[in-house]
């Protein structure tokens, strides 16, 4: 069986291939009463819309989402939101190689095997194209949350990691690589022209954060804060690994460096540090949420690869179409959304059980 939703009270569902004639969400579950319009969805696509800069994709693809149900006058009606966003800009020629040959790296023969039928133009389900339609939910999700701000950026590209003592929030949108250090920018610019021109790719890691999420979210055991984060984060394209707060860092500490000290606040306990992102025991801690991706190297790229062909047979392919030198980049938007979605649905959840 085939799964393509996620969350539990708030729910959505994606649909549509790389290829097809668009690309969409279904959103159940989202409160009745809520503004929502076009305008509040759209600004979350622009950010990952393909082809702003030579560092990602030259496909040229507007991105602007429809909202077909689930609002009347403005408002969300309580029941289902259909949001639809078509595809413009294909070039399925570009895949004529990939119908008949596997992609090393991608779902190309794991499709296969597990289907014994896939769509080859541009990976079909498999593209990162879906994940527009993630975006398009995740700004409904944030409507949810609005005492919550979320925000994701790139911390290392290529192996080179920025300074964090030139951490600048407003540095992130002056750039094409979400990152918040401007000379570390200027070093992932060069790096990334390299691979591109030499037709190879690199990775990245994207640390995502929220601030304003209340002590109490999530639950203690199979709905624990953090697994659902990492669900959300490992079902994104090229994820390869995830860390919650100092990951896999905090098995080179100490108990007593490791704990979060704790001293009497105005508002609640006043932490000292910070290690476990926000989440003790699966629920939220009131401290920043802070989860990071690790993105693997494209694995469309234009040096040749050593493959077999759908007979079983030795092979080569090189990979053409328009393609992201790193996919990190704009799965930093991608990340946003997926941390809203959960944050949203462990909202509802929350207040089911214990009100308010």
């Amino acid at each position: 069986m085939s799964f393509n939703s996620f969350g539990r009270v708030f729910r959505f569902s994606t649909w549509g291939e790389s290829h097809g004639p668009a690309i969409g969400a279904v959103v159940d579950g989202c409160p009745p009463g809520l503004s929502l319009s076009e305008t509040d969805l759209q600004p979350w696509l622009d950010k990952r819309r393909p082809g702003q800069s030579r560092f990602t994709t030259q496909r040229q693809e507007p991105d602007q989402v429809r909202i077909l149900s689930g609002v009347y006058d403005g408002r969300t009606t309580g029941t289902p939101i259909a949001l639809q966003i078509e595809n413009v800009d294909q070039r399925s020629k570009d895949y004529s190689e990939v119908a008949a040959k596997y992609r090393p790296g991608h779902a190309d023969y794991a499709y296969d095997a597990k289907y014994g039928f896939r769509d080859p133009r541009g990976g079909g389900r498999s593209s990162a194209r879906e994940t527009a339609s993630r975006v398009a939910a995740g700004g409904v999700a944030r409507l949810v949350i609005p005492e919550v701000r979320v925000r994701a950026y790139l911390v290392e590209l290529g192996g080179i990691a920025i300074d964090r003592s030139r951490f600048d929030d407003a540095e992130i949108d002056r750039n094409p690589f979400f990152c918040p250090d401007a000379e570390t920018a200027k070093a992932w610019e060069q790096a990334l022209d390299a691979a591109r021109k030499s037709g190879s790719s690199l990775g990245a890691v994207v640390e995502c954060s929220a601030s304003g999420v209340p002590a109490g979210w999530g639950a203690p055991l199979y709905a624990k804060l953090d697994s659902e984060l990492a669900a959300a984060m490992m079902s994104i394209n090229a994820v390869k690994g995830v860390e919650i707060g100092d990951g896999f860092g905090a098995a080179r500490l100490r108990g007593e460096e490791n704990a979060d000290a704790m001293r009497p606040g105005e508002r609640g306990p006043r932490f000292t540090s910070n290690h476990a992102g926000g989440i003790a025991g699966g629920i939220s801690t009131g401290q920043d949420i802070v989860v990071r991706i690790a993105l693997k190297p494209t694995s469309s790229i234009l040096t040749p690869v050593p493959t077999i062909d759908r007979a079983g047979e030795a092979a080569e392919i090189v990979t053409k179409g328009r393609h992201d030198p790193c996919v990190g980049i704009r799965a930093a938007p991608v990340a946003e959304a997926m941390m809203a979605l959960v944050l949203a649905d462990q909202k509802l959840l929350h207040r089911a059980q214990c009100g308010g």
